[in-house]
């Protein structure tokens, strides 16, 4: 199977190496670069805003946890995943940013807060929040799929963290958000089908679905009494932040900037829900097929005896995928591979954007008159690339806290602002200042006062509190001047 799965990866790789070299000819321009020119149609925008929710935490350590503490209850998060997350995002974001960023000449969050409210000290205070919390959410990916292709494929961590960076590099660098879309594509349908295959040979072992859900009932009863199992408010807290978290991502809108036109926005939200909900159920119903395929003595556990939700679902397939069975587990491989790679990139991109486009202070050669922008981004990515190889390679304590709190401060601090700002014209600078100000430090505050064990209800909190003081703060503030507002809202 090693050697299977070896084959596969060199193909994989090599194939994700040609698409950034295609990608380089169509690179002309930072808007090319950062958002393929605008260009994306429905499949793969949609395809590459699914590719970009899911990485391999899903599969491998949230599917554990969430599968063997939640039972079938974890399927609310798919649900929520898919009809929130992603088909309500499009339907109620995707038309309105498409349109103001293009109004506004924005290609990045930390721009169009800028734009939208006239803030120019707007721009570099969010471009920061994203620097500091998304780069070390990138090294944390780039930390699970070491630790995958060390588990599976033999090859030390140092060596598996170094071909990733390679390759992600390479076609990033080199094509831009035109190669990661495409990549995202071939990597979106190697999810889609591989999840399928997933679920379909796991069913087929426990006697078919309608069996296994029976199983997986009763078994949980047994394996998690009703005192250990998960509240109510927590499953909501849960399903909340995972879903109307991504609302407020820079890494996710992003994908609303770069549609070619308004007319495909229907078509990319209907085929982000099937794929979300796809992948959410094959995730988190494999997690809660643990009950079926281990008890109590046989579930993954360290010495001391605590479960090791991170080992559940790679064991749990190592286990079942056996003998003829070998080729499929391949194929799963990849799909936990490209659920990564995706989601990386998008977070590379974007995060090198803060600097290369928010911050960097002139795109314009002064004496020869040549737009360095493309070229800032292409180095910056690589940087990026190599301080994330760093950060997953010296685990700093420091900087595994910022990975903790990545998604709470960053939707929290940018949801409201930026949705808000979308539908409503009264909304301040002083609203938006606020509510981002707030978002931060909620996620900050509670992180640490109910612990990380609760960090998806801090995150929740975060993402909420915003939405009252935006509209607080600005009532008793002066709204953007009349030209701004209707150059921001222009055929809206």
């Amino acid at each position: 199977m090693i050697r299977i799965g070896i084959i596969f990866l060199a193909v994989f790789l090599a194939l994700m190496t040609g698409i950034g070299i295609w990608g380089m000819r169509k690179t002309k321009t930072l808007g090319d670069f950062f958002l393929g020119g605008r260009t994306m149609g429905p499949w793969v925008s949609a395809v590459a805003y699914g590719t970009s929710y899911f990485s391999a935490v899903i599969f491998i350590g949230f599917a554990g946890a969430q599968g063997w503490q939640f039972g079938l209850n974890a399927l609310w998060i798919a649900l929520g995943n898919a009809l929130i997350g992603a088909g309500a995002a499009w339907v109620i974001l995707a038309r309105r940013t498409r349109r103001m960023t293009q109004n506004l000449d924005a290609m990045t969050m930390p721009e169009f807060l800028q734009e939208r409210y006239g803030a120019k000290h707007l721009k570099p205070v969010a471009a920061s929040v994203i620097f500091f919390f998304l780069l070390p959410y990138s090294a944390s990916v780039f930390k699970g799929l070491g630790h995958l292709f060390e588990a599976v494929f033999h090859i030390p961590y140092d060596l598996a963290l170094l071909i990733m960076i390679a390759f992600t590099g390479v076609y990033l660098i080199l094509g831009g958000y035109f190669a990661i879309a495409v990549t995202d594509f071939i990597q979106g349908i190697i999810m889609f089908f591989g999840a399928a295959v997933m679920i379909f040979v796991l069913s087929g072992q426990g006697g078919g679905l309608g069996e296994m859900i029976g199983k997986v009932t009763e078994n949980y009863q047994i394996h998690v009494p009703p005192a250990q199992q998960p509240s109510v408010l927590t499953v909501i807290s849960l399903v909340f932040m995972t879903s109307f978290g991504t609302w407020g991502l820079p890494q996710m809108t992003q994908k609303f900037y770069a549609v070619k036109n308004e007319a495909v926005i229907p078509r990319a939200a209907a085929v982000t829900t099937v794929f979300a909900l796809m992948i959410g159920i094959a995730a988190y119903l494999t997690g809660a097929y643990a009950h079926v395929f281990f008890d109590l003595t046989t579930v993954p556990q360290n010495e001391a005896g605590a479960i090791l939700y991170d080992s559940i679902v790679p064991t749990l397939l190592t286990n079942r995928f056996v003998g003829n069975l070998q080729l499929l587990l391949s194929l799963i491989l990849l799909l936990v591979l490209s659920a990564s790679m995706s989601t990386l990139s998008s977070l590379v991109l974007v995060s090198s954007s803060s600097v290369a486009i928010d911050l960097y202070p002139s795109r314009v050669d002064t004496k020869t008159g040549k737009d360095r922008s493309v070229a800032m981004m292409r180095l910056l990515s690589a940087l990026f690339i190599i301080v994330s190889y760093f950060i997953s390679r010296f685990q700093i304590g420091f900087i595994v806290t910022l990975m903790s709190l990545s998604w709470g401060v960053v939707s929290g601090s940018f949801a409201a602002p930026y949705i808000l700002g979308l539908y409503h014209k009264k909304v301040t600078k002083a609203g938006a200042y606020a509510g981002l100000i707030t978002g931060l430090v909620t996620e900050i505050v509670l992180f640490f006062v109910l612990g990380p064990a609760r960090s998806p209800l801090a995150a929740s909190f975060a993402i909420v509190v915003p939405f009252m003081v935006v509209p607080l703060v600005s009532r008793f503030t002066d709204p953007p001047g009349r030209r701004l507002l209707d150059r921001a809202f222009e055929g809206i």
